[in-house]
């Protein structure tokens, strides 16, 4: 196993009010020698969470939301901030009511995603919530978000859609999807 590099210097070279750019000089067991540079968030005690609302063994739920990246309405998974002192599934199920109006009684631990680890230090926990139920809670939103259900089966022209383009979304349906078709 290889030997992480060593770290020699971090220094914050920008912020926003939510994200720090850091500049990492590292020293690899080589010796060679460079600076790397990854955005940050801030240590909030925060964590973040993707659900997928799973109807039944064959159907999803997922939301349509103004995405400012792609400056466009993309669908996805309900996802969010799990508050400091909340456990992970109570902040999944606020979160899921707040953006898909649904609530859940059982959820499961799936995996966890990294956005862009070269670059990114941030962390996803994704969780399946199963059992649904319909409640809407007033989140943070600033206008009602659609709401839509597809079939596993449709999954391969869902991710051909111009408005689906999250990776980590893609990732967790066809992970969920392949765990639902073993517990048939």
């Amino acid at each position: 196993m290889k030997k992480p590099p060593e770290i020699l210097n971090v220094r914050e070279v920008a912020r926003s009010a939510l994200f720090r750019v850091e500049e990492l000089k590292l020293e690899f067991s080589n010796g060679t020698r460079r600076t790397y540079e990854r955005l940050a968030g801030y240590d909030s005690g925060h964590q973040a969470v993707m659900i997928v609302p799973v109807l039944d063994n064959d159907h999803f739920v997922v939301i349509e939301e103004y995405a400012c990246g792609t400056e466009d309405y993309q669908l996805t998974l309900p996802k969010g901030l799990v508050e400091p002192g909340e456990e992970l599934f109570d902040g999944a199920n606020r979160e899921l009511k707040e953006e898909a109006g649904y609530g859940a009684n059982h959820f499961e631990h799936l995996k966890e995603f990294t956005l862009s680890p070269n670059y990114m230090t941030g962390r996803m926990q994704v969780v399946i919530a199963r059992d649904l139920y319909q409640e809407y809670l007033e989140g943070d939103e600033p206008e009602p978000l659609g709401v839509h259900v597809f079939a596993f089966d449709d999954l391969p022209q869902l991710v051909t859609r111009p408005n689906f383009t999250e990776a980590r979304a893609m990732a967790a349906l066809f992970l969920v999807r392949d765990r639902l078709g073993s517990d048939k």
